[in-house]
């Protein structure tokens, strides 16, 4: 089924994509376009509508007319289609991969595992749907109880980010249905070839029109409107902090109820008892995954000084053999996303350098050969000198990591606490009683003890501080897609 929009992508014409609104793909109602580029090669692949008020409005209409049918339905029957979307995402999944390649430029292995975890977060949501609980409580009263029930919000509005468009979609997308909820994707406009691509699917697995419509087009117009209209009932978003304290401000008005996974800035802490090599591999697929495109990506190093030096030679070795090239022919790295984001993270580097940092590895910008198009950036490692310098503080999200050797595990503990964001950190050693310490001080919503990235569906996934509100995953993700509905039933 998806197989004509792979050929659109990576043939020599243009993939022409549509939004869909209840039954019907449509163009738009202004009809202007909006331009998609391969990052690999800066090649215009594909053009989606660019949505506006009117589209937004015409998506939420959709999706509020299909509700209370949808939330009428037993919660394992909802789940039973979900799991159909699972079937259909797992019996196009190297399509669906090629597609993530086509418009992000993951290599094509990463694109397969983010293709798996789509399937995942869909089959999870599914599980869970007699799982769905309420209480009932003993009341203060004579002949009477106190009943609280789980109940959907109604329509709910996902924003997603370009660097995992189909896993992060679907992460959404699982228990917002299986909850009872309608669902109106805003795909981001470098990516929108994998929403459109999930929407198709659900169209497949026999998901009702106006449960699942895909807008497109940019934040500030589509996404302000779906925020914005009195016919959303909660906003969930992956994306910048920039972008999340827009969203707060705009459904400010309406007390619109906001799920906001935002930015990171995750420390990793190596301490002199750590597993030195299994570190150096942490460290390594934490950092260079997706081009360094993750949000709990190891952002920052705080290595002790007895064994920091020994980390950082293991480290620039591993890091100067890393491939970089064609997504398709599964090198260790790929293109970051555009011309943009190369910009910033370049000025990021140059600014710590003007600081006072070391070079240990200098990539940066490649634009000769094999890299005359496309947006590439070689890895650089920097060896800073305080906790203040740009690449500390800044979220970088590209291939370049800082690192600061400490006297102990207490300094690094404070280092680490010292930023604004709260998403993710790592710890590498041995002693339990630092492990125990680390649990208890720092002030992040996810910790790696001895691990690399990868947070598991079973989990939940929060960020403290800058780095957002509310959660996804688990019993605790679910649970966000519910509100509480109270009931005093008396009898006398």
């Amino acid at each position: 089924m998806l197989q004509p929009i792979l050929e659109n992508l990576t043939g020599s014409g243009v993939c022409k994509g549509q939004m869909l609104i209840g039954e019907h793909w449509t163009d738009g109602a202004s009809r202007d376009l909006f331009e998609v580029e391969n990052p690999a090669n800066q090649r215009i692949i594909g053009t989606i509508p660019q949505g506006g008020a009117e589209d937004a409005a015409a998506a939420l209409a959709a999706a509020r007319r299909a509700q209370p049918q949808w939330a009428a339905l037993p919660p394992i029957e909802r789940a039973r289609l979900v799991f159909s979307l699972a079937d259909a995402v797992r019996a196009e999944a190297e399509t669906l991969a090629r597609i993530i390649v086509a418009e992000q430029g993951k290599p094509l292995n990463q694109a397969m595992g983010e293709v798996a975890a789509t399937e995942t977060f869909l089959r999870y949501a599914a599980e869970s749907a007699r799982r769905i609980e309420g209480d009932i409580l003993p009341s203060d009263m004579t002949n009477e109880e106190v009943w609280i029930r789980r109940v959907p919000h109604g329509v709910v509005v996902g924003l997603t980010a370009w660097n995992f468009p189909a896993a992060l979609a679907a992460r959404k997308l699982g228990p917002a249905l299986v909850a009872g909820n309608t669902f109106v994707l805003k795909a981001h406009e470098f990516t929108p070839f994998s929403g459109i691509a999930l929407a198709m699917l659900a169209q497949q697995a026999g998901i009702p029109p106006g449960v699942f419509n895909v807008v497109t087009g940019a934040g500030r117009t589509v996404g302000e409107a779906l925020v914005t209209s009195p016919l959303s009932d909660l906003i969930t978003m992956t994306g910048s902090t920039r972008a999340g304290k827009e969203i707060y401000r705009s459904g400010a008005d309406r007390i619109k109820v906001l799920r906001l996974e935002l930015g990171g800035k995750a420390p990793f802490i190596v301490m002199d008892d750590a597993d030195i090599d299994a570190a150096v591999d942490s460290a390594l697929v934490s950092r260079f995954s997706n081009c360094g495109q993750i949000c709990t990506c190891n952002e920052r190093m705080y290595l002790h000084e007895t064994i920091a030096e020994e980390f950082l030679d293991k480290f620039v070795a591993r890091t100067r053999a890393l491939r970089i090239g064609d997504p398709l022919t599964d090198p260790d790295i790929g293109p970051k996303i555009s011309g943009g984001e190369i910009d910033k993270v370049d000025a990021i580097v140059n600014d710590t350098i003007a600081s006072g940092a070391e070079v240990l590895l200098r990539g940066g910008p490649l634009h000769d050969g094999n890299y005359e198009r496309g947006h590439w950036y070689a890895p650089t490692v920097l060896k800073v000198r305080d906790n203040a310098a740009p690449a500390m503080q800044q979220e970088i999200f590209g291939p370049v990591v800082p690192a600061l050797t400490v006297g102990s595990f207490e300094e690094a503990l404070s280092l680490a606490n010292d930023s604004e964001y709260g998403l993710s950190a790592y710890v590498y050693s041995q002693s339990f009683k630092r492990l125990m310490g680390a649990a208890r001080d720092l002030e992040f919503g996810e910790i790696y003890f001895n691990r690399p990235a990868g947070e598991l569906v079973q989990g939940f996934h929060t960020g403290w501080g800058q780095s957002g509100l509310g959660g996804e995953d688990g019993k605790y993700g679910l649970d966000g897609y519910f509100r509480k509905k109270t009931m005093y039933v008396n009898w006398s």
